[in-house]
């Protein structure tokens, strides 16, 4: 009997920026069969939809609300995303191969997506790599 494995979604961030090389009806003729690619993916069930991204950002943190500074040499340009449909990770890597936008110099970060909620007692993404010791109430207020 062959049994498959129970699918996932997985997270696809573009990244990076066109070869500086490649021309504008290069790059265009890629998009067109990126987008021919998509739907296809989408019809089998290997995909489904994302979007592009617009150049306008906002960060929000604890400090506040940043909608300018010198983003275009600070960030990391993440284009659009969209989502693989796949048993395993590698499977969705070896679907995300198949983007005709590879060859023009974008890449593809590929995330399984978490179906727990977050908690501060499970490692995560979140949890720092050198995690402070768990300190006891009595401990604060004997440090101050």
């Amino acid at each position: 009997m062959n049994k498959s494995s129970p699918s996932s979604e997985y997270l696809v961030l573009s990244r990076g920026q066109w070869d500086h090389h490649a021309t504008k009806e290069d790059i265009q003729a890629a998009i067109d069969r990126f987008y021919v690619w998509l739907d296809q993916a989408v019809q089998a069930g290997k995909m489904k939809g994302g979007s592009r991204l617009t150049t306008a950002r906002a960060v929000v943190s604890k400090s506040g609300v940043i909608t300018d500074g010198p983003f275009n040499e600070a960030k990391e340009i993440v284009g659009g995303y969209w989502f693989i449909v796949a048993g395993s990770l590698a499977e969705a890597a070896a679907i995300a191969t198949e983007n005709p936008c590879l060859q023009y110099g974008l890449q593809l970060e590929i995330r399984p997506l978490e179906p727990e909620r977050g908690s501060a007692y499970r490692i995560t993404n979140e949890t720092p790599t050198t995690p402070r010791a768990a300190r006891s109430p009595s401990r604060r207020t004997a440090a101050r």
